[in-house]
């Protein structure tokens, strides 16, 4: 008798590859396009040869090419040569992720970070005197915020601006080796000048970090009392040239200080629109929130290329006989095969358009602020803490996707010239800079609990009626160690017998985060209930907890965000084959999360077979349409550069 696995897959509508690739490239479509048809060739080609002399060098003159073409000015202000749109510049960084990552991240120092830093932290003043310069690469900068001892601790960076109301000047110093200014990009040779946050101290009192704009470099002699290390060789990323600063009281004018949200008069007086240092600094930090939208982006292009790469190789190369037969199976033929790269090519795809969403929100919010204004506040703060969970899911999606792609790739993926290797080594740093990815998740579980706690402020009395009764019903299915009836009746009555219904499977994860936040709220209440000499022990302990929520609050975000992508395409076939690429998606999260589900008896365990078997069966399904998929990503096939690829 066939099984359901064994079936034939029915013949699929004729797709328009091209349509398809238009919805997965999203709102910026067109910018993505043109970049793939008039971009420089010379800003791709093989790199695992090059010395790390040769590396920096190529890179350096790739960057002068990217400033002749063009494209990296979109983020900025027309007023200074730019083109009002955040979002295209992202996208055309996306863009060079399919090439030298190298380059990619060094024209993110010195437009996105160093030049986004004078845009969004500066004034006119500073408008006007770097960011043509910079733009030009006439100016070329560099971003110190990280130091030796203090990385996710930014509050706590010990590099100190005190200023001096004699002569008008901040004196920055570095008070000792933790405090120098470690890992920066452009440091160890290209820079001339950096945006260095430190401890502003006026009039004797310390105000917070502030950001300031400190030169390095004049008349191609670094300036009295500012010293630069090299980093050296790295693990990837070697035409990066990363850096250490360390200032021994340099002085800068007192107009140094990017004053957009703080300023010091002449006399040392200090003042700010935002009376909160708190929230001072904070709303600093998020206005350089593009960087996490950026890297986000640059782990997708990464992964994709490793993914064209490996499932190329699958669907040529051959292992093991058939039963009676001389042929050798092809290697994507296998289930086996096929789950280890069609269930990541399926969340490559999800995190895709959440990351289009992600760049569609950043483009009006940072607009508002091109244009001079503040965006509003609470929509700052959701928008941050998707950021943050956007760049927490794809980068860390990218470390696991490009080692399984080695791996499928056996021996031949280990070689120097298949990619792999330099695709793997240079995107490993991502889940580490713009935010250690075990701290952002914490960030995007904390960000929960304060929308949890403003729903009770809102609630009235019959809402708060109407929550006990939920909360109970919740713990009570949850808790019970013996399945009741009348929680199997609730669980049959909610469960369609399709698992590819949609609602159901956005529910399961809605259900999974609630739950999750709801139990860590109680937690964290209890905590900080405590006394004070035990409180950070008690909210220790709950870090698994906020871990836990993070990533349940990503994964029905990222889903979300798939089947919205679903819901607007226009075209038939195109919508049918994503939403089996959705499908998969979601049931192999679920399937992995099983475990969760088990534990608070929201699946039973003939349900969670039953997902298993409809994995394995879209696994199938998809097999034949792999070369649609990856038409997809639109990726020409010279920028792979690989040798498994014919």
């Amino acid at each position: 008798m066939t099984t359901i696995e064994e079936r034939p897959a029915p013949t699929a509508a004729p797709l328009d590859t091209e349509a398809l690739r238009r919805h997965l490239d999203g709102r910026f479509a067109d910018l993505k396009e043109r970049f793939r048809r008039q971009a420089p060739q010379d800003l791709f080609g093989p790199l695992d040869h090059l010395s790390t002399r040769e590396h920096r060098d190529l890179t350096r003159e790739r960057l002068r090419t990217l400033a002749r073409w063009g494209g990296h000015e979109l983020g900025y202000s027309s007023r200074w040569g730019g083109g009002d749109s955040p979002g295209g510049q992202v996208a055309q960084f996306e863009m060079l992720g399919f090439g030298d990552a190298s380059l990619m991240i060094k024209s993110g120092v010195q437009w996105g970070l160093f030049g986004g830093a004078v845009q969004a932290l500066g004034t006119e003043r500073h408008h006007a005197e770097l960011l043509g310069p910079l733009l030009r690469l006439e100016l070329v900068g560099c971003f110190a915020m990280t130091e030796t001892g203090h990385g996710s601790d930014v509050s706590s960076v010990g590099t100190t601006a005190t200023y001096d109301p004699g002569t008008q000047e901040f004196v920055v110093n570095t008070p000792d080796a933790s405090c120098r200014k470690d890992y920066i990009g452009g440091a160890a040779e290209d820079a001339d000048i950096a945006v260095v946050f430190a401890q502003l101290v006026t009039a004797g009192e310390p105000r917070g970090v502030h950001a300031f704009v400190v030169p390095l470099r004049r008349d191609g002699n670094d300036v009295p009392g500012v010293t630069r290390e090299d980093d050296g060789r790295k693990m990837g990323l070697n035409g990066l040239d990363n850096g250490r600063l360390s200032f021994d009281h340099v002085r800068i004018p007192r107009t140094a200080l990017l004053n957009r949200y703080a300023d010091v008069a002449e006399d040392g007086t200090y003042s700010s629109p935002i009376a909160s240092a708190n929230s001072r600094f904070f709303t600093m930090l998020g206005a350089l929130v593009k960087g996490r939208v950026s890297v986000s982006g640059g782990a997708l292009s990464q992964t994709k290329v490793g993914l064209e790469i490996a499932l190329r190789y699958g669907a040529r190369r051959t292992q093991f006989k058939r039963p009676g037969g001389d042929d050798e199976v092809v290697l994507l033929d296998y289930l086996a095969h096929q789950r280890r790269l069609l269930v990541p090519l399926a969340t490559t795809y999800a995190l895709s358009f959440a990351q289009d969403e992600l760049m569609g929100e950043m483009d009006e919010l940072l607009g508002v602020q091109l244009s001079g204004s503040e965006p509003d506040p609470a929509r700052q703060r959701a928008f941050e803490g998707h950021a943050a969970a956007m760049k927490v899911a794809s980068t860390w999606h990218a470390t696991r996707t490009l080692q399984t792609c080695r791996e499928a790739c056996g021996g031949n993926g280990y070689l120097a010239d298949s990619r792999l290797p330099q695709l793997k080594a240079d995107t490993d740093v991502f889940t580490t800079f713009e935010g250690d990815n075990t701290v952002l998740l914490q960030l995007v579980a904390k960000g929960l609990l304060t929308s949890y706690a403003q729903q009770f402020s809102d609630l009235d009395t019959l809402g708060m009626a109407r929550l006990a009764t939920r909360d109970f019903v919740t713990t009570y299915a949850g808790r019970s160690p013996a399945r009741s009836l009348v929680a199997d009746v609730v669980e049959a009555g909610r469960v369609p017998d399709d698992l590819h219904d949609r609602a159901w499977q956005l529910r399961m994860l809605t259900d999974r985060e609630r739950h999750i936040t709801e139990s860590l709220a109680k937690r964290m209440r209890r905590a900080r209930s405590k006394p004070e000499a035990d409180r950070f022990t008690a909210i220790d302990d709950l870090q698994d907890h906020l871990l836990l929520a993070g990533r349940a609050h990503t994964d029905r975000i990222v889903a979300e965000a798939f089947a919205a992508a679903i819901a607007r395409c226009e075209d038939p076939a195109v919508a049918t084959l994503l939403g089996d690429v959705c499908d998969l998606h979601v049931l192999a999260l679920l399937e992995a999360e099983k475990g969760w589900y088990l534990e608070h008896r929201r699946m039973t365990t003939l349900r969670a077979k039953a997902i298993t078997t409809a994995v394995n069966t879209l696994c199938r399904k998809l097999r034949p349409r792999t070369e649609e998929l990856l038409a997809g990503f639109g990726t020409p096939r010279a920028w792979l550069a690989s040798s498994l690829v014919d």
